[in-house]
């Protein structure tokens, strides 16, 4: 008999797939709740049918005994450390494991307190050198009351980290090489005069960024994905008195939301096992701009934090107990309206009005029409150079269809669309032949609807159609009653039901 008990949510997923696997066994299973406490007790009489489902997890599962010696090790747990399950399995971890101790394995931690850790981040060091960076949540076992092992719930995230750690160590090379020069260079490509439009408004919204970006005010941009808002926010670095400081852009969707916090503030030496003391983009973006895209997406906690470096410019390392002074201008954007952003409670309402001194709306390209051929026209002629052809332009078709075609992609997909044109088209023109497969199927599907719309003696049979069949659905198929609603005699209706069939 072997017991676990934890008030651990993720393990709501394994009792999922427990009762899945009961479901077709003829082993008896016992589910026991207790009261309204989120406790959950499995009593298993077979050790097989546990060790396939903790196999069948994709996530790293470590069991050791109370001596420290792995009783249970799937082969999610042995990808993520680069082991072989015999090299770990009846070893003991520390054996395996030589980096780790006493003190800094989790593992043996929550037996000697008897308490479970939560998202704790661990790095260490394989028995064959590799560093291993994972996100363990570790419970110990309790059987009557007495400790006698734990498990431990594992994620990898050492290329993930590797990677952002990678970027951040790039930024910080690039932010000493920039020093080194006469001419301090941001590393922004774009400025306003990248941002193409003849539409009014956007002319109008141009304009006034250009003003604005003198100020030292935080920023607030948001609009459809594809619209353009990083070149914008780009040309307001570019135009600001910080034109000639540090750029750096982090979309905050990107990564996970255990990541983020050190990528943001950067570590403390110790604050986790294996932590280095490493800056974080708002130490790098120092005298520059910190460029915050999907701010909708981090976590509320986090949020918490940017708002206090929002209020005072203090930078706290994690693991630190010392503040560094920052002096970063932020612009964030996101890719819903704002006001949605707040009722979802994505985004806490007082870092929305803190950041929201100086907001901006970027117009997706359905609301600037006169844009689309413009731009079209741009991108052909921008692409001839690059593929070297003499592509005239669209031909009238295409023109009609970009027209009445909806663009949710925006100016990503105009330009995306226009680049598969450029590469397949063999003529003078863009035709409609030319198009991708989706839009060739779009195109097709409103000359239909186009059609269908001429027949006038078609559509008002389709409309009255529709409003018998209401009527009879509201009245349960009471002719009199629909007659009625319908405000005609009971014979007319009988007439048009049999006439429309």
């Amino acid at each position: 008999m072997y017991g676990l008990r934890t008030c651990h949510k993720s393990f709501s997923g394994y009792i999922t797939k427990l009762a899945d696997i009961w479901q077709r066994s003829s082993r008896k299973f016992i589910f026991i709740k207790q009261g309204g406490m989120r406790i959950t007790e499995i009593i298993i009489n077979s050790s097989e049918i546990l060790t396939a489902i903790l196999n069948g997890i994709d996530e790293g599962i470590h069991v050791v005994d109370v001596t420290g010696k792995t009783i249970f090790y799937n082969e999610i747990a042995a990808k993520h450390d680069g082991m072989e399950l015999g090299e770990v399995l009846g070893k003991q971890l520390l054996d395996v494991f030589p980096s780790l101790t006493e003190e800094t394995s989790t593992l043996l931690k929550v037996m000697k307190t008897n308490k479970p850790i939560y998202n704790q981040t661990q790095s260490y060091v394989n028995m064959h050198g590799d560093q291993i960076e994972t996100i363990n949540t570790t419970l110990p076992i309790t059987v009557d009351g007495k400790t006698i092992g734990a498990v431990e719930i594992a994620k990898d995230y050492s290329r993930l980290k590797l990677l952002s750690e990678s970027l951040v160590d790039l930024q910080s090379k690039m932010k000493r090489q920039r020093k080194k020069k006469k001419k301090n260079v941001s590393g922004t490509q774009y400025t306003f005069e990248h941002l193409l439009t003849v539409n009014p408004e956007m002319i109008a919204l141009k304009n006034e960024a250009k003003n604005l970006a003198k100020s030292e005010s935080p920023i607030m941009v948001f609009g459809e994905s594809g619209c353009g808002k990083e070149l914008f926010v780009q040309g307001i670095h570019n135009q600001s008195l910080r034109a000639n400081g540090p750029f750096i852009a982090q979309n905050c969707a990107a990564i996970p939301e255990s990541l983020l916090e050190s990528i943001l503030f950067g570590t403390s030496k110790g604050s986790y096992t294996g932590a280095v003391e490493r800056p974080g983009l708002f130490e790098l973006a120092d005298g520059g701009t910190l460029f915050l895209d999907e701010l909708h997406t981090m976590p509320i906690e986090l949020q918490a934090k940017l708002l206090r470096v929002l209020e005072d410019g203090h930078v706290r390392r994690v693991g630190s107990t010392e503040s560094i002074y920052v002096h970063v201008r932020i612009i964030a954007a996101m890719n819903i309206h704002p006001q949605k952003a707040l009722e979802k409670q994505q985004i806490r309402a007082d870092l929305f009005y803190r950041l929201n001194v100086l907001s901006f709306r970027l117009l997706p390209l359905r609301e600037r029409k006169e844009d689309i051929h413009y731009l079209a026209d741009h991108f052909v002629s921008s692409f001839n150079k690059t593929f070297n052809k003499d592509i005239q332009g669209l031909e009238g078709g295409v023109r009609a269809f970009f027209d009445m075609y909806k663009w949710p992609g925006n100016v990503r997909e105009l330009k995306h669309t226009i680049e598969y044109m450029m590469n397949v088209c063999r003529g003078p023109l863009l035709t409609m032949d030319d198009l991708p497969v989706i839009l060739k199927q779009q195109a097709a599907n409103t000359k239909k609807r186009s059609n269908k719309n001429l027949s006038l003696r078609r559509n008002l049979e389709d409309l009255e159609k529709d409003l018998i069949t209401q009527a009879l659905k509201q009245t349960d198929g009471n002719i009199m009653q629909a007659a009625k609603l319908l405000k005609i005699p009971r014979q007319t209706l009988q007439y048009k039901m049999q006439k429309l069939q």
